[in-house]
């Protein structure tokens, strides 16, 4: 398995447009994309499929902004492309048939790759309750990992974006449990996320704000409509950590993300980061009024803060 992702370095898209898709190009034209989907490559996207809700709701993300996004890849001429996600609260094809993503499947002639179930390999993992866990074989055959979900906080794991899509759509549900708590990840579901994290590498974090969610997630929160509102990134740290930032979090509120960062998995200092499209203060403003109708319900205020909230002059 790779141990490192495509780009070292954390650049970071902020992006709004007037929809959901269009923001997401002009998100992804902004980064070097090139040099991270090549010519032949097999690239694995995992969407955020853990219920059978509705994307308006802001549990899953919306089928045709997936489609748009599956368009986008095969203008790099992929090998091919899977969609490959294992949900935790249900049947992951029931998920993909109610909310309409085998329709996006069919039409796009991509392939579907339950993580719930195998072919196998074992994962080794530095945790002190699952010392290992299976894992699909796709995971060890991929050139592209592609996380792309939206932003929810989390009743356990405080922030749930692009690091803990992965960290729980690819552990088997088969081996774990509905909903993944049968062996202990819960236990230690920090750990577990940073461990995880350590081993899988994703090249391309994309977060979603079009359908974001406050209050008890992921499932059971209050969507946050900001529309066209799009985080993309060559470092899913880096990602997760701006992320976290419109929710009102520096990065040591978030444990495993702050593990990370120690790490050295990623970056959560947005001074080290390189970002484009919109300014963070601004997304901060935008993403604060639609939650909570209040411009001043941000982290940065008028300032960029460094990763301990200490102001930037």
């Amino acid at each position: 398995m790779r141990e490192n992702r495509k780009i070292k370095e954390p650049i970071v898209a902020i992006t709004k447009a007037l929809t959901e898709g269009k923001s997401l190009e002009k998100a992804l034209d902004l980064l070097p994309i090139d040099k991270i989907i090549k010519k032949g490559d097999k690239v694995i996207i995992t969407p955020n499929w853990v219920k059978d809700k509705s994307a308006k709701e802001g549990v899953v993300v919306g089928p045709k902004t997936l489609q748009t996004l599956i368009q986008y890849v095969k203008t790099k001429e992929p090998s091919i492309i899977y969609i490959a996600t294992g949900s935790g609260g249900v049947e992951t094809p029931t998920v993909m048939t109610k909310v309409g993503y085998d329709k996006v499947i069919e039409e796009e002639n991509v392939e579907f790759v339950d993580m719930n179930y195998g072919p196998f390999i074992k994962l080794q993992l530095n945790h002190p309750i699952i010392k290992s866990t299976p894992i699909n074989k796709i995971v060890d055959e991929a050139d592209v990992i592609i996380s792309f979900t939206q932003l929810k906080y989390h009743e356990e794991a405080t922030v749930t974006a692009s690091i803990k899509n992965i960290a729980m759509g690819y552990p088997p549900a088969s081996v774990h449990g509905f909903p993944k708590k049968n062996t202990g990840i819960h236990e230690d579901l920090h750990g577990f996320i940073r461990s995880i994290s350590n081993k899988i590498p994703i090249d391309l974090s994309i977060i979603s704000l079009d359908k974001a969610m406050i209050g008890t997630g992921p499932i059971f929160g209050q969507s946050v409509d900001t529309p066209g509102l799009i985080i993309a990134s060559t470092d899913p740290v880096a990602a997760d950590s701006i992320g976290a930032r419109l929710l009102g979090f520096l990065p040591q509120a978030v444990s495993y993300l702050y593990g990370l960062y120690k790490d050295n998995i990623g970056e959560a200092d947005p001074t080290k980061m390189t970002i484009k499209g919109l300014d963070l203060i601004e997304a901060e403003k935008i993403f604060s009024k639609a939650a909570y109708g209040n411009k001043e319900s941000i982290v940065d205020r008028e300032n960029l803060k460094d990763i301990h909230g200490d102001s930037i002059n």
